[in-house]
């Protein structure tokens, strides 16, 4: 066992005295040492019961003759660090929380590691921790939050987002509005909608690294407590058979992720994180494989933001196991894979069924013909961009206006909320990527303003920074080369005609390579936006968000 090293033979007699000094019998310190990483903390709703999640695969560890030692790890809730400066600290989180995991687990060898994980930067943070120390590995995530209830209505994070301009210009009171607040976050659990926390949670059920029902089932479940259990216990049969998350997570089962994305229509974030793991694995996942995907693969699932039905619907659906029965009917996925059950992707849904047509539609009567994410290229993104594809309304797939440019999201935001965007524009939020932000922040307010204020059907937006999983609209983002780099984003000017066409996966500032060289000529790279502490080494060694926003391997 990778744990003897610092428990066996006399040498190790004062090794063993530290665990006994920890309340260990000599029976659990023989035992084979499991490390439980739980991402417990009081400041994410996603995260704040993972403790009861923790414990219970404690206990289906030492059910099936494993000893469990656990530890933790940060988190950043997107939702708090929204608009305002917090928010360019949360990519940056994703490689910190990698590389936590990887001192813990290098300078205490455990011999296996459960990740008790639950939202946004977090669970790909763990991924990437999984990949590189290549010991057995499962995930459990504290499962989905309910969809809040206000009258008739049901509610994401999102919706609030979007009431603001209209608590704001009075079109909704004060006293409504904070009813809305009041009942839209009821509980523990990642936030309802198909946002990146429960993409990510979905998608390790198709990479093979969670159980069935890691994604969807709700956080308040007994269930959920139960499969916590089956993941401890599993985590020892991972361990006899030494099958390790380089085993599981091959290129094919990267495209089976992507397939599944592709499907349900989830958070463009997933473009960042899936090339992410990739790289971590010294594999290839491009920005052109996500359109290969893509256009082979309908949108069955409307899932909010970008429809009606949130996490607990899928569920009840038949679950991400009754999407990827689907896919693998229709020849959109490779069974082979293996997972972490011990069984291939396909043994895994063999017996899934769907439930409800309308929540999981048929492939041939998709809610839309290709995928849910598309990424974009020209002129303007020569290395490519992303938009949510299905959350795009259908007379916004292709559009051309004028370029309103804006240096910050906070520049940008004064605009929208004093009206200074008119029909037909297209705002340009730029030095907001990997590098210039720094930290890619995730801007829901600006998105959720132009919905609010009525424009979303004739108003774009566009940045090399990134969009939250609960935008909807023509929001375009990952712009690369983004504009701290030189890139042509960073030539825009203000009133530049700039031209979108989603169907064609097309990008494009209306500017002739002449001008766009004279104007490079010219362009200055601005002085850093954070100039001490980690965000401003991170911004000299982040890569482009299009290749996953991640470190350069040595």
């Amino acid at each position: 066992m990778r744990s003897d090293i610092m428990k066996k033979g006399v040498a190790k007699g004062p090794h063993r005295s530290l665990f006994y000094a920890m309340g260990l019998t000599e029976a659990e310190i023989a035992r084979p040492l499991i490390g439980v990483v739980n991402a417990a903390n009081e400041i994410i709703p996603g995260h704040i019961h993972l403790d009861d999640i923790a414990e219970a695969v404690k206990a289906g560890i030492r059910m099936a003759g494993g000893t469990p030692i656990e530890f933790p790890t940060i988190g950043v809730c997107d939702g708090l660090a929204m608009n305002h400066q917090g928010m360019k600290y949360s990519l940056g989180s994703r490689e910190l929380i990698a590389d936590s995991v990887e001192v813990m687990a290098m300078a205490q060898p455990f011999d296996a590691l459960v990740f008790v994980t639950n939202c946004d930067k977090i669970i790909p943070g763990m991924i990437l921790a999984a990949a590189r120390l290549d010991i057995p590995s499962i995930f459990v995530s504290g499962g989905p939050m309910l969809a809040g209830e206000c009258g008739s209505d049901r509610l994401g994070l999102h919706d609030l987002f979007q009431d603001i301009p209209k608590a704001m210009s009075g079109a909704m009171s004060a006293a409504e509005f904070e009813h809305r607040v009041e009942c839209t976050c009821p509980g523990a659990g990642s936030c309802s909608g198909l946002y990146t926390a429960n993409s990510m949670n979905c998608i390790l059920e198709a990479l093979g690294m969670g159980l069935p029902g890691n994604g969807t089932i709700p956080a308040v479940a007994a269930a959920r407590i139960r499969l916590a259990k089956k993941a401890g216990q599993q985590i020892m049969s991972l361990l006899e058979k030494q099958l390790t998350p380089r085993k599981i997570m091959t290129r094919k089962s990267l495209l089976n992720a992507v397939a599944l994305d592709m499907a349900f229509g989830g958070s463009s974030n997933t473009a960042l994180h899936l090339p992410a793991i990739a790289h971590e694995l010294d594999l290839k996942l491009t920005l052109e494989d996500f359109n290969t995907t893509g256009d082979a693969t309908p949108h069955i699932c409307s899932m909010a933001p970008g429809g009606p039905y949130f996490l607990e619907d899928l569920d009840k659906a038949g679950g991400v196991s009754a999407i990827l029965k689907t896919l693998l009917d229709g020849k959109l996925l490779d069974g082979s894979c293996k997972s972490v059950t011990g069984k291939t992707i396909a043994q895994n849904v063999a017996q899934a069924q769907v439930h409800n047509s309308d929540v999981i539609r048929p492939l041939s009567k998709p809610y839309h013909k290709t995928g849910g994410l598309a990424a974009l290229f020209g002129n303007l993104a020569p290395d490519g961009s992303v938009v949510k594809a299905s959350a795009v309304l259908p007379n916004m797939l292709k559009h051309k206006g004028p370029a309103r440019v804006f240096n910050s999201e906070e520049e940008a935001v004064k605009a929208i909320f004093g009206n200074k965007i008119q029909s037909g524009d297209v705002i340009v939020i730029r030095y907001e990527g990997p590098c210039g932000g720094p930290g890619m922040r995730e801007m829901l307010t600006p998105t959720a303003a132009v919905k609010g204020a009525g424009l979303a059907d004739t108003v774009a937006l566009l940045t090399d920074g990134r969009f939250s999983g609960a935008t909807t609209g023509a929001s375009i983002g990952h712009i690369s080369p983004e504009a701290m780099q030189g890139g042509p984003i960073a030539l825009v000017r203000e009133g530049d005609i700039i031209e979108i066409d989603i169907p064609a996966r097309r990008l494009s500032i209306q500017l002739s390579d002449d001008e766009l060289f004279k104007r490079r000529g010219k362009w200055k790279q601005p002085a850093p936006k954070i100039k001490s502490g980690y965000m401003a080494r991170y911004a000299k060694i982040v890569s482009s968000g299009s290749t996953g926003a991640v470190f350069a391997k040595e």
